[in-house]
């Protein structure tokens, strides 16, 4: 299979360093994080991090194989669509004017976004999704003057019927 989105998961000991050793495991291999989402479980002595990068299907042996020599991993999963939930949130800082400002509205309520911050000529939106509805609502509220982009990259869980 040739290259495409992968997904992983690993399970980590919420220590100093250990996201540092688990990135640079990617970076020995040849392979660029595209996304990074990192924090606590249920256990704070346990982090989930949660890594989008694009690899063949070697890669996910390779970095499993690597990962978990790691002192502090205690567990690594590729995350497939359909077997796992994955969302993305977004703030987006839009400038507005009293000609625009009607179509952003709309916007806001199209998408299902929330308002979290409106001034006159200024407003922050928070929307949350797939990352393929994020690129949409992007997309959608960039030419109405976009000024900046937050994002938490991807999170995602295995369902219940999954061992992870």
């Amino acid at each position: 299979m040739g290259m495409r989105e992968r997904i992983i998961a690993i399970l980590v000991n919420n220590k100093p360093g250990v996201l540092s050793r688990v990135s640079g495991v990617f970076g020995r291999l040849g392979y660029n994080i595209e996304s990074l989402c990192v924090a606590e479980t249920i256990s704070p002595e346990v982090s989930r991090i949660t890594s989008i990068t694009n690899a063949d299907s070697d890669f996910i042996e390779k970095v499993k194989k690597q990962l978990i020599r790691l002192v502090d991993v205690l567990d690594v999963v590729e995350l497939v669509p359909g077997q796992s939930a994955q969302r993305e949130m977004i703030l987006i800082g839009i400038n507005m004017d009293q000609h625009n400002r009607p179509e952003i509205i709309e916007g806001i309520g199209l998408f299902d976004c929330k308002i979290i911050s409106m001034h006159n000529d200024y407003c922050i939106i928070q929307a949350a999704g797939s990352r393929e509805e994020m690129g949409t609502i992007i997309n959608f509220f960039n030419p109405f003057g976009v000024d900046k982009i937050a994002r938490t990259g991807v999170v995602a869980l295995q369902h219940k019927d999954s061992e992870f």
